[in-house]
């Protein structure tokens, strides 16, 4: 796990560390916009726009990892950072989507 410079306090992890073993533990939250989901997101993730999670933050498990999803980390590091200040073991994946499908891993639609 790396710091992301651009958010400092955010633990982060980058896509090459992203493993079957962390994708079966962790609670995959995904932060985009609605638009931005239908286009394609990690399967088994849960969709709530950063927008939504202080009201809908009940809906993220506590005692499980949380993996926070964007387009390109901005908004999940935001989220990341949420999480944790609210007792969530998150993290961050540093280059959101972009780069989880730039190194060719999997998405699905609804």
């Amino acid at each position: 796990m790396t710091q992301n410079p651009m958010l400092p306090s955010v633990p982060s992890v980058v896509v090459n560390d992203v493993d079957d073993d962390l994708l079966a533990e962790a609670f995959v939250l995904d932060v985009r916009e609605p638009d931005e989901w239908a286009s394609g997101h990690i399967a088994g993730a849960t969709h709530i726009p950063l927008g939504q999670l202080q009201e809908r933050v009940g809906e993220v498990p506590l005692g499980q990892k949380v993996l926070c999803v964007c387009a390109v980390g901005g908004r999940s590091g935001v989220a990341t950072q949420y999480l944790v200040s609210e007792g969530r073991e998150a993290i961050n994946l540093d280059g959101g989507m972009h780069a989880w499908q730039a190194f060719g891993r999997p998405v699905t639609t609804d």
